[in-house]
């Protein structure tokens, strides 16, 4: 049981205290949701997700590009936590049994936390360092660690600095090496290209009328029903719950779960109906923001394309020289915005549908579901094999093995993997890309 502040962490909520909403707390979603396993064992590994190409394959390289863990709220959300907890306190006066129980929380988020690390987002990336050691035992192991052949990379915000030393513990752990100091480079070019490109930046960011389906959305009749439905349950003048109040409290729910382990009566303000709303108006801003709601999105990460399938093509030509592999492992850490558009521009969790904000009820078993791809520690793990047919590549996202667009195998030959990327691998010049035609 670990502590913040006067508050007691549940490292391990037990299934009756994980909220009936939990799934949807889309980007601020634990990863054991999404691997329900790791409720159970948080070290387990998915043998059959886990299983080489065939067994004379050897693994010989992985890169593996990796969202910082659980954080706290940023500045920005813990004061609108603090002005919706205000605004029940004074005045909600429904019948609700535990009504009481919400006027008596205490406010102890503080606008220093902002954002960064918590200890269950340390244990986060130790506990996935020590599960990708088991799953990939002649890459991840002693002798390379300490002789270099795995680079670690991060972005410069405290989370992933912190969440990369995390993962070094969860390394140092699994081989006992505890006396040793592991370096890491900052590279905010590649794990923070979104706040460099202009035409990103400019056309998407800044630009209000890019998410113009979010806005219509969140102004919607969907949506509208659940702030009535939350105004009529703590009898607060409808005038007086928005949506950035329903947000607000939805995400309260889904900090005080993720962070402290605890169900608390916030998660109780929303049903499920209310909750699949809620998640689709999160992907709808991922979507737009993110992914595939403008082509832009995606091609901003060039950048990383190209460093992932640079790094493959060194250890390929290696292989085929009959020389060591130098860098068997790559260990990037960076943000949702930094993983997010790489999948996007591998064409995964494609809809053949577009997300708008009039498309909901038909959207209910989409692909692009950011719960699912993006919680906290979501990852990309990209494994190069030499095997006696050839190189071959597995691609998994958050442990998972998925199938490339374009392949039905699982494990297809590399060479044909560079030729179903080869326009972007021999165009999508990041700085043309995000240059701007003034």
């Amino acid at each position: 049981m670990e502590r913040v502040g006067s508050f007691s962490i549940n490292a391990a909520p037990r299934s009756k205290d994980i909220p009936s909403n939990a799934k949807y707390f889309n980007t601020k979603s634990r990863y054991e949701e999404v691997n329900p396993y790791l409720q159970d064992d948080i070290l387990a590994i998915n043998s059959s997700a886990m299983k080489p190409p065939a067994p004379t394959c050897i693994a010989v390289h992985l890169t593996a590009i990796i969202r910082h863990g659980t954080r706290f709220p940023t500045a920005g959300n813990i004061k609108k936590i603090g002005k919706f907890d205000s605004l029940v306190k004074t005045e909600a006066t429904g019948d609700l049994s535990f009504l009481p129980e919400l006027k008596a929380w205490k406010m102890w988020y503080t606008e220093d936390m902002d954002g960064r690390l918590v200890a269950k987002g340390r244990a986060d990336h130790r506990h996935l360092a020590q599960r990708l050691a088991k799953a990939f035992p002649s890459l991840l192991n002693k002798e390379n660690v300490l002789d270099k052949r795995v680079k670690f990379i991060t972005s410069s915000k405290h989370r992933c600095i912190n969440s990369t030393i995390a993962f070094q513990q969860g390394l140092k752990d699994s081989f006992d090496i505890q006396g040793v100091d592991l370096e890491y480079t900052v590279d905010d070019s590649l794990m923070r290209f979104y706040d460099l490109c202009e035409r990103f930046v400019e056309t998407v960011v800044n630009n209000k009328t890019a998410v113009i389906e979010v806005t219509r959305f969140n102004n919607g009749p969907e949506m509208t029903r659940v702030q009535e439905k939350l105004s009529d349950l703590l009898q607060i003048p409808y005038s007086h719950i928005t949506q950035e109040s329903v947000e607000t409290a939805f995400f309260l729910c889904a900090y005080e779960f993720t962070i402290l382990g605890l169900n608390t009566p916030w998660c109780r303000l929303f049903d499920k109906a209310d909750a699949e709303v809620m998640d689709y108006a999160a992907d709808l801003e991922q979507y737009w923001e993110k992914s595939y709601g403008h082509e832009i999105n995606s091609l901003a990460s060039c950048i990383l394309f190209h460093d992932l399938f640079n790094r493959l093509e060194v250890a390929a030509n290696q292989i085929l020289a009959g020389v060591p592999v130098s860098e068997q492992v790559t260990v990037q850490i960076g943000h949702a915005e930094t993983l997010l558009p790489l999948l996007t521009l591998l064409d995964l969790f494609k809809d053949k549908t577009i997300l708008t904000s009039t498309n909901f009820a038909s959207q209910r078993d989409r692909d692009f579901c950011c719960g699912e791809i993006m919680p906290y520690l979501g990852n990309l793990l990209v494994a190069l094999y030499d095997c006696p047919d050839g190189l071959k590549l597995q691609v998994r996202v958050n442990e998972k093995l998925v199938t490339l667009p374009g392949f039905s195998d699982l494990s297809p030959l590399y060479e044909d993997v560079k030729e179903r990327y080869r326009m972007l691998l021999t165009g999508c010049d990041q700085e043309n890309v995000c240059k701007m035609n003034k």
